[in-house]
C-alpha cells in the first residue's frame, strides 16, 4: 500500500545547501523545505556573489557561497540540492558524492544514459543517499489512485490512457528557456514532461511489456522573445506511445508541446468493473489533481476526495507542483530517519522497497525508457522492454 505513515522526524535537522538558485529553487524548493520541520536551509551557491547574497538574504540562509567545492564541503551542509540546468548536473553531483554528501538532483539526472548510470554506481559505492526529482509519483492523488487499483476498485485493468499537453516549449520562448532548444541539453518535451509523467504511470501501474513510438517535430524554428533571435528546433513536440502491459492491458500516451489553449493532464484507467480518471487543468502549476471514479454500468463519474492519510505535509498551504515537491522531501526525511540501504542501486525493484523517495536508479530506468522511445520511432518498430 502506498499510503505510508511517515515516522517521527530525525533527531537533528537535515541541513541543506543549494546549487543553482534560480526561479524554481525560490518558487518551489525553498517554500517546500521551509514548510517541513526536518530541514534547515544553510547555504546557497551561485557563480554571482551578488545573486547568492540576495537569495540568502531573502530566505534567511546563513552562507552565500561562490564556490561549488566550498558548498559541498561545508560542515553545515548534509544534503546538496542540484537545481541548475541539466548540462551542469553531472559536475555538481560528482562534487557532492566526492564530498560524501547526500545529493538531490532535478530530473533529468544528466544529459545521457551513460553518465547517469555512472553516477548511480558512484553514489552507491560512496554510500551516500541519492534522490532524483521525479516527485510527481508521490502526489497524494497518484498514490491514492494506485491503491484503488491495487485494492480491486477497477477489477482487472484493461487500459491506461494518458494525455499531457503543455503551454511551454512552443515556437516562442523566453530567454531563460533557450537552453531547452539544443537537443544535446536533453531538456525538451520528451525528457522533461515525458520523464515526469511516464514515471508516474510506470511506477504505480508497472512497466509495459512492449510499445511502439511515434515522434514529430512540427515546430522547426523557435523565436527567443527577449532578443528576437531565431533558433533551429529539431526536438519532438509531439510524442505518441502505444503499448501493452504483461497482463494484456493496453497503454496509450500522447505528449504535446506548445499547446495554445486547453492544456493539462488527463489519465484514464479502464477496468473490468469500473473506471477511474485523474485530471488537472495544468501540467505544471498550482492546480490540484481531481480524481473521479465509477463502478458498474452506465454510471456517471463521481469525485473521489483523497483521504487525509495520503497527505504527508504539516498543513495544506502548498498546492500543485510545489506540494508534490514537498512530499518528495517528506519521503526523503523518512528514508533518512529509517537509515535505508543506499549502497546497491543495480536493481530498481529492491531499491524501491528500501527507499520511498525516487533515486538515481529510477532516473536510469527513465533514461532507458526514453532511449527505447527514440529507438522505436527511428526504426518504425515495436520494442520489448527488459524486466
Amino acid at each position: 500500500m502506498s499510503d505510508v505513515t511517515l515516522p517521527v522526524t530525525p533527531s537533528q535537522k537535515i541541513r541543506v545547501g543549494i546549487v543553482g538558485a534560480g526561479t524554481w529553487a525560490e518558487y518551489g524548493h525553498m517554500p517546500a523545505l521551509a514548510l517541513l520541520p526536518e530541514f534547515e536551509l544553510t547555504a546557497v551557491y551561485s557563480r554571482s556573489a551578488e545573486k547568492a547574497a540576495a537569495v540568502a538574504a531573502r530566505h534567511g540562509i546563513a552562507h552565500a557561497l561562490t564556490s561549488l567545492q566550498a558548498l559541498v564541503e561545508h560542515p553545515e551542509v548534509d544534503l546538496v540540492l542540484v537545481l541548475n540546468q541539466a548540462p551542469q548536473h553531472e559536475a555538481a553531483i560528482r562534487a557532492a558524492i566526492g564530498a560524501g554528501k547526500d545529493v538531490y538532483c532535478e530530473w533529468p539526472l544528466t544529459t545521457s544514459t551513460a553518465a547517469s548510470v555512472e553516477l548511480a554506481a558512484l553514489a552507491g559505492q560512496a554510500g551516500v543517499r541519492h534522490v532524483v526529482g521525479l516527485q510527481r509519483r508521490l502526489a497524494p492523488s497518484y498514490r491514492y489512485m494506485a491503491d484503488l487499483l491495487a485494492d480491486g476498485y477497477l477489477g482487472q485493468l484493461r487500459s491506461v490512457r494518458m494525455h499531457v499537453s503543455v503551454e511551454a516549449f512552443g515556437a516562442r520562448r523566453m530567454g531563460y528557456l533557450a537552453y531547452t532548444v539544443p537537443p544535446e541539453n536533453f531538456s525538451d518535451l520528451l525528457p522533461i514532461f515525458g520523464g515526469h509523467f511516464l514515471d508516474i504511470l510506470f511506477h504505480h501501474f508497472g512497466m509495459p511489456h512492449s510499445f511502439s513510438a511515434l515522434t514529430a517535430n512540427q515546430i522547426e524554428q523557435v523565436t527567443v522573445i527577449d532578443t528576437g533571435a531565431t533558433l533551429a528546433h529539431t526536438n519532438p513536440d509531439q510524442v505518441l506511445l502505444h503499448g501493452r502491459f504483461a497482463n494484456g492491458a493496453v497503454l496509450t500516451v500522447q505528449l504535446e508541446a506548445g499547446k495554445r489553449n486547453n492544456a493539462g493532464v488527463q489519465i484514464d484507467l479502464t477496468g473490468s468493473e469500473g473506471d477511474l480518471r485523474i485530471t488537472n487543468a495544468t501540467s505544471f502549476g498550482a492546480s490540484e489533481n481531481l480524481i473521479e471514479g465509477a463502478r458498474g454500468d452506465g454510471q456517471p463519474l463521481q469525485a473521489m476526495p483523497v483521504p487525509h492519510r495520503y497527505h504527508w505535509l504539516p498543513d495544506e498551504s502548498l498546492t500543485g507542483s510545489v506540494a508534490e515537491l514537498a512530499h518528495l522531501y517528506a519521503a526523503y526525511a523518512r528514508d533518512a530517519a529509517n537509515v535505508t540501504d543506499v549502497t546497491d542501486v543495480t536493481d530498481n525493484r529492491d531499491a524501491a522497497r528500501r527507499q520511498l523517495a525516487p533515486n538515481f536508479a529510477d532516473a536510469v530506468r527513465m533514461h532507458r525508457v526514453i532511449d527505447q522511445i527514440i529507438a522505436s520511432d527511428q526504426r518504425g518498430a515495436r520494442v520489448t522492454l527488459a524486466d
